[in-house]
């Protein structure tokens, strides 16, 4: 099931944006071990992986354009939480490559062909999640939640379930694109509970949709068109538990996309640092 969401307003122009993009990622202040991964990576005519938690970054050959943003918290305990948010990430790299030829100029009426592709590369890494899992008794209910934004153009496109989120920074005014996958999340969207409730709820943090998980993952998708001066940001729940929407905000307005990870990560700690704590940061502008 694929939920397809306008949230914001589309601009008129499909004309290129240039991009800066950063990522950092930090076990926190109370675990051990890090189960967070992320990608920034650029796709023209090769897939250059700019950044990834993971070793050995690769490029790939390809044919066309685009940017690919990701952020993957690993759940399952030490070992199989990392297990299977790497996996997410190797399996949208190799995916993505073969999807390059439908993005260099992408038309409105491509636009579901896009969006069924990437939905089934996500998909296609939760099957691995499960087939690794069911090989490997160890790594038994791991699982990795996922938030993948895709920009051709000045065309946006986030692929999301779990808890890590999606926000734009537009015009002062950040919006949480992505929606939470939890319990207290669906109790809140369900009349049950306030809103302003979920964040101290006792399953705040009970997901309930994810890569790994049964009966399969639920891809849900959102689409708009980016305008100049916007901002992009993937985050974990490590860094939302601990840093509220106006201070994040207030980062992403005034910070390039290196200055603000080092900035989201450092005060996320400093309030705690209760989780591992990833942010992928991306700022578009004319020219």
């Amino acid at each position: 099931m694929t939920t397809v969401v306008d949230e914001l307003p589309q601009a008129a122009t499909a004309s290129s944006l240039a991009v800066r993009a950063f990522g950092l990622t930090h076990p926190g202040r109370v675990r051990t071990h890090n189960e967070d991964q992320f990608l920034v990576a650029d796709l023209s005519r090769t897939l250059w992986i700019r950044q990834t938690s993971l070793p050995q970054a690769k490029s790939y050959q390809a044919r066309s354009r685009g940017h690919i943003l990701l952020v993957a918290d690993g759940m399952g305990g030490h070992a199989a939480g990392e297990v299977a948010s790497a996996l997410s990430v190797e399996t949208i790299e190799e995916f993505v490559v073969e999807l390059l030829r439908r993005v260099a100029h992408l038309q409105p009426d491509d636009e579901h062909g896009v969006i069924q592709d990437l939905r089934q590369a996500v998909r296609h890494a939760d099957a691995r999640i499960l087939e690794e899992a069911a090989r490997r008794p160890e790594l038994a209910g791991m699982g990795t939640t996922l938030t993948l934004a895709f920009i051709s153009g000045r065309r946006l496109f986030v692929f999301h379930a779990g808890d890590s989120r999606c926000y734009l920074l537009r015009g002062g005014q950040l919006e949480q694109v992505t929606e939470d996958h939890t319990v207290a999340a669906e109790l809140a969207r369900m009349g049950a509970i306030q809103p302003e409730d979920a964040k101290r709820h006792p399953h705040r943090h009970v997901i309930t949709n994810a890569l790994g998980g049964h009966p399969g993952v639920r891809v849900d998708v959102y689409r708009t068109m980016l305008e100049d001066g916007d901002v992009l940001l993937l985050c974990s729940d490590g860094l939302t538990d601990m840093l509220g929407d106006s201070r994040i905000a207030a980062l992403l307005a005034e910070e390039p996309p290196v200055a603000v990870c080092e900035r989201l990560v450092e005060e996320a700690n400093a309030a705690g640092g209760k989780d591992n704590i990833t942010a992928v940061v991306a700022r578009f502008e004319e020219g």
